[in-house]
């Protein structure tokens, strides 16, 4: 038997709902889950669970930890332009997701073997963990730029007009796994019957069957074939250039300063809420769940700017996806903003609260020889580990209430809508057809550079300590930091939005000029382009029927 044959572009006369995109959303959910559950307990894991070989703790610092966490996750958004280029060129979208899904479930066994590996192996974590980081990496990484790029393939002329609640609901999709994930994986990590094999063991079910949820829908996706050489002409042509010379500033640019931002929810804004009083809405909250707050209003929060926000917006001032990228750099900034003031707030009470602590460990030494948060955490750890039975609840109470955090978290979300979702389908609209996954690609290497700052500025500072530990980032300086710099960025991003020209390109449209240097095509006579030859015979047929379509008013668009 033959090869089976799928459905390789969308029809333009399909004006319902594409019936791949139910199989895209639930593989995309329960990936998000495996991802983010796992990601969301990594920083606690490394400062307070890892183990050495002996099964002793061997834990690492708040600099080290967001070090690995942020090089991580620079990781996984450096592998997507491998990914898209795979996907463009060899594969195809659907191959590439399928094969290296494998590859990301065995990243998540390597994890979930780290609990086993001192008793049974003579090990410690560290390998294991490395090595599943690496996977996962690599994995979930190269089917990114593919699995948003999939869902707009599934779309044709017909039914384009569907594409913003799409991405809408594609992003909704993510997020709900990420909610549920953000929630139960802490709880597995930390409860007397789970550990570090459950907590990182369920995301890694999730991921096989997100794998199997993929490969159901096979027979009813669009597979548009990978280009081969098609790829680099048209790279290289004019459409290309011009769309690569736009995208580049906005992706690599003045983006990524908006993820330095916002992953450290994972990270700073994890160890912050340590230091804070977690009793909120008659529960008391582990660290890493309440990240879960920012999925939880994105599913609020995407119904409400779709339908309320941006209609209402529009009366006022056109909100343009440029526009709306730009309000949300503002409230990126602002939400950091608030995160120094909270980071003030915890080092005011602290100095305080120091003082009574080491009084009551009978201390001589003075409460201000290292920043206070520094020290309640150093006396956290002493408490976990039996060396003292003085009890910091007391203390911490005094602190600020996490609700502070979950305002923050709520103007986080706002920009978030306003930049990601947005960046996801103008990243798809504004690219060639046979370029989707690789300008995607560029938009995720984009969010591997933000990380890679915030690597940086964690990495600067554990090289830049005095003798007490401090370093001139420490406390609200460093939120203060990264947010005058995204104002900074917010006005020069201006400037390049007054020069911005784009296209919107969308699968099963006819093609308008020649795809190698960007000649009229209906000014061509004969079959062949007169500037480089290319023969342009199939897109002027596709132009003529679209035309005649749109004169007897059946015009899909």
């Amino acid at each position: 038997m033959g090869e089976r044959k799928y459905l390789t572009a969308p029809d333009p006369n399909e004006t319902k709902f594409p019936r791949g995109v139910p199989f895209i959303i639930g593989n995309e959910l329960a990936e998000r889950f495996s991802f983010y559950g796992m990601k969301g307990i990594l920083v606690i894991f490394m400062t307070t669970f890892l183990l050495g070989a002996e099964g002793e703790l061997q834990t690492m610092n708040r600099e080290e930890a967001m070090t690995v966490y942020h090089l991580f996750t620079m990781s996984a958004y450096f592998f997507p332009m491998i990914g898209a280029l795979i996907a463009d060129i060899f594969l195809g979208k659907y191959r590439t997701i399928l094969w290296l899904s494998l590859l990301y479930c065995l990243g998540h066994g390597s994890l979930a073997l780290m609990d086993i590996a001192p008793h049974t192996m003579g090990l410690g974590m560290k390998p294991f963990l490395f090595a599943g980081l690496v996977l996962i990496a690599m994995g979930s990484g190269a089917i990114k730029p593919c699995v948003s790029a999939h869902v707009g393939d599934q779309f044709g002329s017909g039914n384009k007009h569907m594409l913003t609640k799409i991405f809408n609901w594609f992003y909704f999709s993510i997020n709900i796994g990420a909610a549920s994930s953000m929630i139960l994986t802490p709880i597995f990590l930390e409860a007397s019957w789970g550990g570090p094999w459950l907590a990182f063991g369920v995301p890694g079910v999730l991921m096989a069957i997100a794998t199997f949820l993929f490969w159901m829908g096979r027979n009813v996706f669009i597979h548009v074939p990978p280009g081969g050489t098609e790829f680099f002409r048209e790279t290289f042509s004019k459409d290309g250039r011009r769309a690569i010379i736009n995208l580049i500033p906005l992706f690599l640019i003045f983006v990524p300063v908006f993820w330095a931002i916002f992953d450290q929810t994972g990270s700073s804004w994890v160890l912050q809420t340590e230091q804070m009083n977690r009793e909120f809405l008659g529960r008391t909250w582990l660290p890493s769940q309440v990240q879960a707050v920012n999925p939880v209003l994105i599913l609020i929060g995407i119904p409400i700017f779709t339908y309320v926000v941006y209609p209402l917006g529009d009366k006022v001032w056109k909100l343009t996806p440029l526009r709306k990228i730009g309000i949300g750099f503002v409230i990126t900034a602002g939400a950091f903003a608030l995160s120094a003031l909270i980071e003030s707030w915890i080092v005011g009470k602290s100095e305080a609260a120091i003082s009574q602590m080491w009084a009551s460990l009978g201390s001589s030494i003075p409460a201000d020889t290292v920043m206070p948060t520094k020290m309640s955490e150093m006396l956290r750890i002493a408490k976990e580990q039996g060396w003292t039975q003085t009890d910091i609840a007391p203390y911490l109470t005094d602190m600020p209430n996490i609700g502070w955090q979950f305002l923050a978290y709520i103007i986080m979300t706002a920009g978030e809508i306003m930049v990601s979702i947005v960046c996801l389908e103008f990243a798809y609209t504004q690219s060639p057809k046979k370029m989707k996954s690789f300008v995607m690609g560029i938009y995720m290497l984009g969010i591997s550079l933000g990380n890679f700052y915030v690597a940086g500025v964690n990495f600067f500072m554990e090289q830049t300590k005095d003798a007490a530990g401090n370093t001139p980032l420490d406390g609200p300086n460093y939120y203060w930091f990264f947010s005058g710099l995204m104002i900074a960025t917010t006005v020069v991003y201006i400037v390049y939005t007054q020069f911005y020209k784009g296209r919107t390109y969308i699968q099963g449209e006819a093609q308008t000029e020649c795809p190698t240097c960007g000649y009229d095509i209906m000014e061509i006579q004969g079959s062949n382009c007169p500037e480089c030859g290319t023969d342009v015979s199939a897109y002027k047929d596709a132009l003529i029927i679209e035309a005649e379509a749109e004169a007897e008013g059946t015009d899909p668009r």
